[in-house]
Parts: C-alpha cells; sequence; structure tokens
C-alpha cells in the first residue's frame, strides 16, 4: 500500500486549496479513507472521512468548509478546502484500512489505520 499526498502551500484567510492523495497497493473502492491533520506539538485530529460506501463524515470545525471525495479512476482521494482560516495551518495526512470499527457516525480514530502518507503542509496566513 502507498499513499501521496501532494497539493499543499500557502494561502491567505478565505483561499482555497485541493488535496490529493494518490493510493496504490489495494481495492481502492473497498478501502473506508480519511483525512487527518496534525499541529507542531499536537496529535493526530481527524479532518473527514469517506467510507467504502460513500458516505462521509466530517469535523464540526470543517463542516461547510471541506469537501472529502475521490475519483475511482484515478485512485486519487481529495480534501476540497474552501474558507481556509488560520486555524487550518497544519500537516494534512491521508490514511486508509480496509477495515474499521463503526462509530456511528463519528469520525473514527488515528489509531484505527494502519496505511498513511507522508503529509502535505497548509499554512493559512495573511
Amino acid at each position: 500500500v502507498r499513499m501521496v499526498e501532494s497539493g499543499g502551500g500557502s494561502v491567505q484567510p478565505g483561499g482555497s486549496l485541493r488535496l490529493s492523495c494518490a493510493a496504490s497497493g489495494f481495492t481502492f473502492d473497498d478501502w473506508p479513507m480519511a483525512w487527518f491533520r496534525q499541529a507542531p506539538g499536537k496529535g493526530l485530529e481527524g479532518v473527514a472521512q469517506i467510507d467504502d460506501d460513500g458516505t462521509t463524515v466530517y469535523a464540526e470545525s470543517v463542516k461547510g468548509r471541506f469537501t472529502i471525495s475521490k475519483d475511482s479512476a484515478k485512485n486519487t482521494l481529495f480534501l476540497q478546502m474552501n474558507s481556509l482560516r488560520p486555524e487550518d495551518t497544519e500537516m494534512y495526512y491521508c490514511a486508509a484500512e480496509r477495515f474499521i470499527r463503526y462509530y456511528g457516525g463519528s469520525l473514527a480514530q488515528a489509531a484505527d489505520f494502519t496505511y498513511w502518507g507522508q503529509g502535505t503542509g497548509v499554512t493559512v496566513s495573511s
């Protein structure tokens, strides 16, 4: 399994970025996938998740601003981030796992995922 993120960068508050995660080595449509983020010195925070049936879940802090999606033909996971805020400044990681625990509509935890990308940095600053 290999996942490579791209699309991070610097943007002004209110701006947009689209992160990509190119995946290989597993049946893309069958695996739940997620985006996490991490600030220096802090733990991983779940941002958005898309299950194998296409169901999406978001952290409250990004609802209405971020959209997770995937292109099965390209084996690529996306995170469209709009109305970015300075507090969105973190490293962003994609994650995948064949089977994850069901949290009743809430985001799975980082410990539920085995496979991770190397991360891509997002900086939101004026």
